[in-house]
């Protein structure tokens, strides 16, 4: 079979990484291709939050290469690897919200910090997300009124707020 002319998003060869003296990936190869939903499914303790970890950057690898649009995560500056995260969304498990701050100023926050748009442009975007995950209505509300569903979607809209091209559940 010929290999893919596109090449993927995201790639990890050969990977390995452990805490402390005990490994938890062990070579482990994968391809995210652009524009595709890809699951990672496994026990509890199996290396899925670790994995997600080390494709955002967040965990040093022991070995191999963590490849992000064709760069290596491992290999770039700290300048390097916030500009790369910049194109990528991560939803936690537990949503992550700012409990002091409403549900409205939980989604501007990634596009105040990171972009110089206007305010305007940054509410019409907000709103366009919260009503793209059914909560438009919900925008004036504080985490601490929403159901664990509701924040979910909160912190889904947060996680595409900037259209990354990577996200991460």
């Amino acid at each position: 079979m010929p290999p893919d002319p596109i090449p993927p998003l995201l790639e990890l060869r050969d990977v390995t990484f452990g805490y402390a003296e005990r490994p938890v990936l062990d070579k482990l190869s994968l391809h995210i291709p652009r524009g595709k939903v890809t699951a990672l499914v496994g026990p509890m303790g199996g290396g899925k939050t670790t994995t997600l970890r080390v494709m955002g950057g967040q965990l040093r690898v022991w070995s191999g290469q963590v490849l992000f649009d064709g760069q290596d995560l491992m290999a770039m500056d700290p300048q390097q690897l916030y500009a790369a995260r910049r194109r990528m969304g991560v939803l936690f498990q537990m949503a992550a919200l700012f409990a002091d701050i409403s549900v409205f100023d939980n989604v501007a926050f990634p596009l105040r910090e990171h972009t110089t748009l206007t305010e305007p442009l940054i509410r019409d975007i907000v709103l366009m997300k919260l009503n793209a995950v059914g909560l438009r209505c919900a925008r004036d509300l504080m985490p601490s009124e929403l159901s664990g569903g509701m924040a979910r979607r909160v912190a889904t809209a947060r996680a595409v707020a900037l259209d990354p091209e990577l996200v991460m559940y």
